[in-house]
This record gives C-alpha cells, sequence and structure tokens, in this order.
C-alpha cells in the first residue's frame, strides 16, 4: 500500500469513529407507522431519544429503542476510551425503507378475495457526535 492511500485510509478511520450506525432489517410494521415514532427522535441527543421512546406507547417505539442502544453499543466500540455522557452524540439521521411485503388473500363475498398485504420495514440509525464548537 502507497504512502498516499494509508493517509487516506487513516483519515476516513478517524472521520468513521466519530459516527456509528445500527440497522434493522425485515421489522414486521408497517414503515408508514415506524416513521411516526422516527420522526420523534430525528436529530434527537441520545439521551433525549431514549426517553422519548422509552415512554411512548406506540409498539414501534420498542423496537427503535432497543435498535437505538445497539448503535450506542456500536460507538462504544469503536471508541473504548470514550464515554458516551461526554461525547455529546446525537440522532444523525434515520431512515425508514419498506421491505418485503408478505401477500395474503382473504375470502370475500360471492366468491371474490381481497389482497391482504402484511407490510415490513428496514430502519438504519446513524448517531454523530457534536463538535466542540457546536456544543454550546
Amino acid at each position: 500500500m502507497g504512502v498516499r492511500k494509508r493517509e487516506t485510509a487513516d483519515a476516513r478511520k478517524e472521520a468513521n469513529k466519530s459516527i456509528a450506525f445500527a440497522k434493522l432489517n425485515n421489522c414486521p410494521t408497517s414503515p408508514r407507522k415506524m416513521r411516526l415514532v422516527a420522526d420523534l427522535v430525528r436529530g434527537q441527543k441520545v439521551e433525549r431519544a431514549l426517553n422519548i421512546l422509552r415512554f411512548s406507547s406506540k409498539e414501534a417505539s420498542r423496537k427503535l429503542e432497543k435498535l437505538l442502544l445497539s448503535a450506542i453499543n456500536n460507538w462504544e466500540q469503536k471508541n473504548s476510551d470514550g464515554n458516551v455522557a461526554e461525547a455529546g452524540l446525537f440522532v444523525k439521521t434515520i431512515t425508514v425503507d419498506g421491505g418485503m411485503m408478505l401477500k395474503r388473500l382473504r375470502p370475500a363475498p360471492q366468491g371474490r378475495a381481497h389482497r391482504i398485504r402484511k407490510r415490513s420495514n428496514h430502519v438504519t440509525i446513524v448517531l454523530g457526535q457534536l463538535d466542540n464548537t457546536q456544543s454550546n
């Protein structure tokens, strides 16, 4: 490996230390219901986001809380010497995409059938670290 390539790889690795992400694939909830909860925590600090999810009555909030804890743990794995409370972590981006759909048929009157679509979604949480200049 050349010097320039090694330097850019090291710089990319250092830049990626300040972010951490977690993914949840094929969660059996419709994307629309999951987006309602995801919009509550987008851009929030991690402690506040955990409180919002913990005290929300929606079922999707339980799954997002677990995913957020996983992303925090991933950040701790990258930064073994860092402290979560002092790092100023916040939910940088959270995306909810449609997943696979299970298609079922429900019997209807006069020999017909209605299609039932059981939706699922994919959720990705990216945590960012506040710079010291932005914390004020």
